[in-house]
C-alpha cells in the first residue's frame, strides 16, 4: 500500500467548532478536488481519494451523499506530499434526523404518524401569517384550529324516528375551522376548506419547515453534501475517506490447452460507480480482503437526557388570585355535614441509555439428546489400519491480509454506470479428469491449481476447450498453490460402474470406557472398478469415496483428497479406446460404542463369535452375556408388572365413577356395595405389585453391577495396545 510521508491534523477530533477555526466560513463552495483513485472491498465499502492543488483562501469541498456523511467524518484523512499542510477542521451543514426536523417544525415527532392538512395548521399556532380565501386576504396569528362534528340531516326516505334504527349513532360530518386574531385584533373564525393558501411570516419558521421537508424527503439520504475542509495547503493535497459502494464481484474464463494440462485463466471483475460524478481517468484497486467496517451515527446532533429536580414543596406557574378570589378558593360549604379528604402528591422519574455496539454475545444454547444403544461408526483411536491424512493436501497460504489488484490502466465510468474489466490473466495447471461420485454419471472436469500467485475471489468459472465452449462450473476463494475440482458438463465418453465382491466385518479388539463397551473393528471390501473411455484421448478417472482416515487402499493408481466434498479421491489412468478393470482392496479401522445400559444379549452374543478377537476378551463376553440374558429377564418381569399395574389403576378409577354415580359408599351402605369391596381389593393388589416391582427394580441393579464387575478385565491400559 501507499506510505503516507505525513498526515493531517488527526480527525477523530471532527467536533471541532467551526468559530474555532483561523479560516472564516465561506459563502460560497469551495473547489472540488478531482477523483483520482478508487480502492473496492469485498465488504461493500470503497476508498476514494482525491488529489489537487487546494488555495489557502478558498480551501476545498468533499461531494458525499447525505447518507456518507457519518463515514466521511469518521474515516477521512488529509495526506500532504512535502508536509506542509495545515489542518483547522471541517465545516458542513448539520444534519438533522427526521424526528428532529419534525420536532423543530412543531409535527408530530415519531416516524410512524402521518403528516395531515390538521397537523401542519395546528403546527403555525401563534405564528404570523397570511390567510388568502377566495373573497380576501388576512394577516394575522393563528389562535387554535377547532373540528367541529355537525349531526347530518337525514333524508325523507329515510326511517322514521321511532324505528328500531333509530336507536343506531347518527353519522357526523367533520369541519376543520381555524380561529385567527387580524391585524385588527378582530377574532376571526374562518373555515379551512375556504383557505386557499397559508403563508407563515417568520423566515425561522419557513426556514424549520424547509428542514423537516428536507429530511422527510424520500431522496433526502441521496442528495448531495458538501464538507468543506478549512487548510492552509502548501502543494498536492490528498483527501481519503470511506463511502458505501456497490460489493465487486469476479467472473473467469478458462481457455485449456487441446495437448497440455494447462490452461489460460482470463479474471474480469465488474464495478459500478452509483456515484453522480463521472470517473475520469480513475485508478481502481481490487482489494481481495475483508477489512472490518460499520455504520456509526455521527453527524447530526445528538443530546442527552438530564433527570429533573424539583422543590419539596409544589410551586405553580400559574399565580392563585388570576381568575379566582380566595372566596372562590375556599367555596361556599354548602355541604358542611359532610367529609371531604384532599390529598396532593408529586413524583418525577428519567431513563438512561447506552450506545451498544453490534457484536454481542448470544446465550450458549442447550440440546437434549436422546440415550441410543450404539453410536454411529467412527474412525478407530486403537487400531493402526493406514494413515490416508497423509494424502491431504496442504492448505495454500497468504503470504498478506489482503490482495490489491490494480487494473492496467485508469478507467473511465460515467456516473450511474458499470464496466467489466479485466484484472487478472495467468498460466495456471488444469489437466482434464472425468469425476465419479456414487452412481451418477461421469462429469467431465479438470484439477485447477492456482498459480496466480495472490487469492483468487469466488466466482463462476466458463470453459472452452478444443475452440469453443465446453461447459460451467464455480470457483470458491482460492489461496496461492491450492487445488479445486472444476466440473463442468456429463463425460459421454467414459462409463463407470463399481461392483462389491466381498465386504468382511471383523471385531479387533473390546475396550470398557466407564459404562460404555467401544468395540474396535475392521472393515475390508474387495471391490471392481468397471471403466471403458471411448474417447481418442486417455482419461483419468478420479473416482470419489467416503473413508476414514484410518484406512489403506490397494489397487488404485494414486489416492488424492478433496477438501470441498471431504472424500477420497482413488486415481486411475484408462487408456483411449480401451476398457479397464480394477481391482482394489479398501481396509477401514472403525470404533462404535454400545452404552451398558442399552446394550442387549444378541449383541454380546454376535461379540463372543468373533473369531478375531483374543480367547481372553470372548472368555469375558460370554459370561457377561449370561449375565446380561438375566438382566433381561429381569426387566421382562418390570414390564409385565408395568402392565397390570396400569390395568390395575384403569380399573380402581372405574369403580370410583360407578360408586360415584351410585351415591358414594353412604349410598348403602360400605359392607352391601360390591364397588366398595372391589375397590379395597384393586387397592390391595397394587400395593403387592408394588413391592414386588421395587424387588425386581433392586435386583436389576443388581445385576447391572455384576454385567459391570465382569467386564472390569476390558479397561485399556493406560497406554493404547495395538491387537
Amino acid at each position: 500500500m501507499k506510505r503516507f510521508p505525513w498526515f493531517g491534523f488527526c480527525l477523530g477530533l471532527l467536533a471541532i467548532s467551526t468559530g474555532c477555526a483561523n479560516t472564516p466560513t465561506s459563502k460560497t463552495p469551495s473547489p472540488i478536488l478531482p477523483l483520482r483513485t478508487v480502492r473496492l472491498y469485498e465488504t461493500g465499502v470503497g476508498y476514494f481519494e482525491r488529489t489537487g492543488e487546494v488555495s489557502m483562501q478558498e480551501g476545498t469541498s468533499l461531494p458525499v451523499p447525505a447518507a456518507h456523511v457519518d463515514d466521511a467524518l469518521k474515516t477521512l484523512i488529509v495526506v500532504s506530499g512535502k508536509g506542509r499542510t495545515t489542518v483547522d477542521g471541517l465545516e458542513f451543514d448539520s444534519s438533522v434526523t427526521e424526528g428532529m426536523a419534525r420536532a423543530l417544525a412543531a409535527l408530530p415527532k415519531t416516524q410512524d404518524t402521518e403528516i395531515t392538512y390538521l397537523n401542519l395548521l395546528s403546527s403555525l399556532k401563534g405564528e404570523s401569517v397570511v390567510v388568502r380565501t377566495p373573497k380576501s386576504t388576512i394577516e394575522g396569528r393563528i389562535i387554535n384550529i377547532v373540528v367541529e362534528e355537525n349531526p347530518e340531516k337525514p333524508n325523507s326516505s329515510e326511517s322514521p324516528p321511532d324505528s328500531d334504527e333509530s336507536n343506531s349513532k347518527t353519522p357526523v360530518t367533520q369541519t376543520l375551522r381555524v380561529l385567527i386574531l387580524s391585524a385588527n385584533k378582530e377574532i376571526l373564525n374562518i373555515v379551512a376548506s375556504d383557505i386557499t393558501s397559508i403563508r407563515p411570516l417568520s423566515s425561522v419558521t419557513q426556514a424549520r419547515l424547509d428542514l423537516a421537508l428536507n429530511a422527510l424527503s424520500t431522496r433526502g439520504s441521496q442528495s448531495r453534501r458538501l464538507i468543506r475542509v478549512m487548510a492552509n495547503a502548501q502543494g498536492p493535497v490528498t483527501l481519503g475517506y470511506i463511502a458505501e459502494t456497490p460489493l465487486w464481484r469476479t467472473t473467469y474464463r478458462l481457455v485449456l490447452d487441446d495437448t497440455k494440462p494447462e490452461a489460460m485463466l482470463q479474471g474480469w471483475a465488474l464495478v459500478h460507480n452509483d456515484t453522480d460524478e463521472n470517473w475520469q481517468q480513475v485508478r481502481v484497486e481490487l482489494v481481495n480482503g475483508r477489512p472490518d467496517s460499520f455504520l456509526f451515527p455521527m453527524a447530526a446532533p445528538r443530546y442527552g437526557r438530564r433527570p429533573l429536580v424539583t422543590p419539596e414543596t409544589d410551586l405553580s406557574t400559574i399565580p392563585q388570585l388570576l381568575d379566582r378570589t380566595p372566596d372562590g378558593i375556599w367555596g361556599d360549604h354548602a355541604d358542611i355535614d359532610e367529609y371531604q379528604s384532599y390529598g396532593t402528591g408529586y413524583g418525577y422519574g428519567a431513563g438512561y441509555g447506552s450506545l451498544s455496539g453490534s457484536r454481542r454475545a448470544s446465550a450458549p444454547s442447550v440440546r437434549m439428546g436422546a440415550t441410543m444403544s450404539q453410536s454411529p461408526p467412527e474412525a478407530s483411536e486403537r487400531l493402526s489400519v493406514g494413515n490416508l491424512a497423509s494424502v491431504r493436501q496442504a492448505e495454500g497460504v497468504e503470504s498478506a491480509a489482503l490482495f490489491i489488484y490494480s487494473l492496467p490502466r485508469p478507467v473511465d465510468l460515467r456516473a450511474h454506470g458499470s464496466a467489466l474489466v479485466p484484472f487478472v490473466q495467468s498460466s495456471v495447471t488444469s489437466p482434464r479428469i472425468t469425476w465419479v461420485d456414487s452412481q451418477e454419471a461421469p462429469q467431465m472436469g479438470v484439477l485447477f491449481t492456482n498459480r496466480a500467485g495472490q487469492t483468487l475471489p469466488a466466482g463462476p468459472v466458463a470453459v472452452f476447450s478444443d475452440g469453443g465452449f465446453a461447459g460451467e462450473s464455480t470457483l470458491d476463494r482460492l489461496k496461492p498453490h491450492e487445488q479445486r475440482y472444476l466440473l463442468f458438463g456429463v463425460d459421454l465418453d467414459v462409463e463407470a460402474k463399481k461392483k462389491t465382491d466381498a465386504e468382511v466385518h471383523a471385531a479387533q479388539l473390546i475396550v470398557l470406557e466407564k459404562d460404555t463397551l467401544v468395540e474396535h473393528f475392521t472393515t475390508t471390501q474387495d471391490l471392481r472398478f468397471l471403466m471403458e473411455n471411448r474417447s481418442g484421448q486417455s482419461r483419468a478417472v478420479h473416482w470419489a469415496l467416503s473413508l476414514v482416515d484410518n484406512a489403506n487402499v490397494e489397487g488404485a493408481d494414486e489416492v488424492r483428497y478433496d477438501k470441498e466434498s471431504d472424500k477420497y479421491i482413488l486415481v486411475f489412468h484408462v487408456p483411449a479406446h480401451e476398457k479397464a478393470e480394477r481391482k482394489v482392496r479398501i481396509i477401514q479401522g472403525f470404533q462404535q460404542k454400545h452404552s451398558l445400559d442399552t446394550i442387549t444379549f444378541d449383541r454380546l452374543d454376535s461379540l463372543t463369535t468373533q473369531s478375531t478377537l483374543s480367547a481372553s476378551q470372548r472368555n469375558v463376553l460370554d459370561t457377561a452375556k449370561e449375565q446380561q440374558k438375566k438382566l433381561e429377564q429381569t426387566r421382562s418381569l418390570i414390564a409385565d408388572m408395568d402392565e397390570a399395574m396400569k390395568r390395575i389403576e384403569s380399573d380402581l378409577e372405574r369403580f370410583r365413577e360407578h360408586l360415584k354415580a351410585l351415591g358414594g359408599e353412604k349410598g348403602a351402605g360400605a359392607a352391601a356395595n360390591p364397588f366398595v369391596k372391589r375397590i379395597l381389593d384393586a387397592e390391595d393388589q397394587l400395593t403387592l405389585l408394588r413391592t414386588k416391582r421395587q424387588t425386581l427394580v433392586d435386583r436389576s441393579h443388581e445385576e447391572q453391577k455384576t454385567i459391570r464387575r465382569t467386564l472390569e478385565p476390558l479397561v485399556a491400559p493406560a497406554t493404547s495396545s495395538q491387537p
